[in-house]
């Protein structure tokens, strides 16, 4: 039995459901809006590459490493981006969070917070994962500062540790939460996400 098994999550406006190929022309509407495929600090898929995208992440959940979501809005069904569990480590009880990216229009909205809150509490109360992590872009502040927001505690940087889309190399800024964190965490979500609805 896998340690992430298909499930949905849902919460706050939004469902992260399995990534599927059904999924393709949504996740290229939800990339075109804001063509997030320029950033070079990000993974995006470029619209022709979107189908090889959702295959490879599919191949990826096979091995029992990553496990895709789409982010898709509760009411309409539209997908609003993509996040998932990876570098899944049952043995230590441990997933990473990334793969993160949503359409432009959601970014700095409610969508993120949301998505995060409902990974982390089945990550953590479901899972039960000792460690949750991220990782990101040395340059990718905004990603840097959505990370801590969250509570996560910065572990350090890995230099020299990958390669951008650009063929530049990325040092690699690593986070953590353990579990013993996560409910202070869970409850300062709960604050954000009810904040913003005032």
């Amino acid at each position: 039995m896998a340690y992430v098994e298909p499930v949905t999550l849902a919460g706050r406006g939004i469902e992260l459901v399995p990534l599927a190929l059904t999924h393709e022309g949504g996740l290229r509407a939800a990339a075109a809006d804001g063509e997030l495929w320029q950033l070079r600090i990000t993974g995006v898929p470029t619209p022709e590459q979107t189908r090889q995208y959702i295959a490879d992440a599919l191949d990826m959940r096979e091995a029992g490493n990553r496990f895709a979501f789409a982010v898709l809005d509760a009411v309409t069904g539209t997908v609003l981006g993509s996040s998932s569990y990876h570098d899944i480590l049952p043995a230590v009880k441990r997933v990473e969070i990334g793969y993160t990216w949503y359409a432009r229009r959601c970014q700095r909205t409610h969508v993120n917070t949301a998505a995060k809150l409902l990974l982390l509490t089945h990550a953590f109360e479901t899972l039960g994962c000792h460690v949750v992590g991220w990782r990101t872009d040395n340059f990718n502040f905004a990603s840097q500062a959505a990370i801590e927001r969250l509570g996560a505690k910065k572990d350090g940087v890995i230099r020299g540790h990958a390669l951008r889309r650009d063929g530049t190399i990325r040092d690699t800024v690593m986070y953590s939460m353990r579990s013993g964190e996560w409910p202070e965490a869970k409850a300062q979500l709960l604050y954000l996400l009810d904040k913003s609805r005032d």
